[in-house]
């Protein structure tokens, strides 16, 4: 595979990692890329409210050429099967995996992409390819999944998968990747890349549980204080990807659920899944997006740029706890010299998950003052996810309100 750093003199990198030192993630949250990954997931977060993962829903070609990429991955898996080794964590034979994912997927992207679209290639294959996880250390965690949403995210910037994929690239691309992630987990034996333990929302995994709860922001078969129960997770794991996730949880860790994942034990307390969603953002953003060790590792290209937002662009927030317009009455993905589209009337909500008045004063104006940025429409930081959830809209959701990274915060 061609170098993706390989550029002339005087040029910056094509694709390359941006921050460097931990001031350097003030100006990643001035990013485009950063308000476009925020605009991304919560507008697939208002996208797909009441939708099961099991529900009929469009499946362009392109998405049914991607989510082909998966076969061919497994196939690698079978050729190179885990080796019998003493230690715990780490099968060497990921190894060996990996080496052959890197060589084959170049070739795979090239043919399942438009040849108008292959210029992208380079930028994509990079973010397709640093999401499986780190070949040296044998670890997966939230860096990798924040890789393959910068993939996903590139797909809609270059107009590879359109408006109309918003609801298929989550609950069935994305949620194909999650799946083969834990297939990567559990035959290597990979360790979590920088796990907090007890006190992390998941070991490997964060967005599934933003998209999770926000599947269950309308018509919710049950409430928050149930996802833990015996029979909710057997009858709902393949419906829903937050109890996929509880699954998953409870089949690789034994004991009290409490006891072995505190923090989501934590989100029984909370009343909605509205403010679960809204809680989890915010945790996101500021457990690991404000992170240098998991940012520091990020690459960013053309599509996913470093470039700065023009001052006092806000980002997007979520609209939970009605059914969102349909992609054609939607704004989604900002275009440059276009003339803004006609404002929709946003229905009333209703009565059981309506929104708190304090949480409707968010702004979701992305797409009116970017001009090329990724909005489906989107939340901002707390010591605990009840605390988070409690505190959702108290804050106007600008660039400033994410937090700078001062001297002081550096020496913490």
């Amino acid at each position: 595979m061609a170098d993706a750093n390989a550029v002339g003199p005087g040029k910056q990198p094509a694709t390359a990692k941006r921050v460097q030192n931990i001031f350097d993630l003030t100006q990643w949250q001035r990013s485009r890329a950063y308000h476009d990954l925020i605009g991304f997931i919560n507008g697939t977060s208002s996208a797909i409210q009441g939708i099961k993962t099991t529900d009929e829903m469009h499946e362009s070609e392109m998405l049914r050429k991607l989510l082909g990429l998966f076969e061919s991955l497994e196939q690698l898996v079978e050729k190179h099967p885990p080796l019998e080794q003493p230690q715990r964590f780490g099968n060497k034979a990921y190894r060996d995996w990996a080496g052959e994912m890197r060589e084959q997927l170049p070739q795979w992207l090239h043919q399942l992409l438009p040849a108008a679209k292959q210029k992208h290639q380079t930028e994509l294959e990079l973010y397709l390819m640093e999401s499986f996880g780190n070949a040296t250390r044998i670890d997966y965690g939230t860096g990798h999944e924040l890789s393959f949403l910068f993939f996903l995210c590139a797909l809609f910037k270059a107009e590879i998968l359109q408006e109309q994929d918003i609801v298929s690239a989550a609950l069935r691309l994305f949620n194909r990747y999650l799946e083969f992630a834990r297939q990567l987990q559990r035959t290597y034996n990979m360790e979590p890349a920088g796990s907090q333990g007890v006190w992390a929302l998941d070991d490997f995994q964060f967005v599934p549980f933003i998209w999770g709860s926000a599947q269950l922001a309308v018509k919710s078969p049950f409430d928050p204080s149930k996802f833990v129960d015996e029979q909710i997770i057997s009858d709902f794991k393949d419906q829903f990807m937050f109890i996929s996730c509880i699954d998953y949880i409870c089949k690789v860790k034994t004991g009290h659920f409490g006891e072995h994942s505190n923090q989501l034990w934590s989100i029984t307390d909370v009343p909605s899944w509205v403010k679960i969603n809204a809680g989890l953002v915010k945790m996101y953003q500021k457990e690991i997006l404000s992170k240098f060790p998991v940012i520091q590792h990020v690459y960013f290209g053309e599509l996913m740029s470093f470039d700065a937002v023009p001052p006092g662009t806000t980002l997007s927030s979520a609209r939970l706890g009605h059914v969102a317009p349909p992609p054609s009455k939607r704004i989604c993905i900002g275009k440059p010299n276009l003339v803004p589209p006609v404002p929709v009337a946003v229905p009333p909500p209703p009565p059981a998950e309506a929104l708190p008045s304090s949480d409707l004063n968010v702004g979701d104006s992305s797409s009116e003052s970017s001009d090329s940025s990724v909005v489906l429409r989107a939340s901002a930081s707390s010591a605990s996810l009840v605390a988070a959830a409690e505190g959702a809209g108290d804050k106007p959701n600008t660039q400033a309100a994410e937090g700078e990274v001062t001297k002081d915060q550096a020496a913490e």
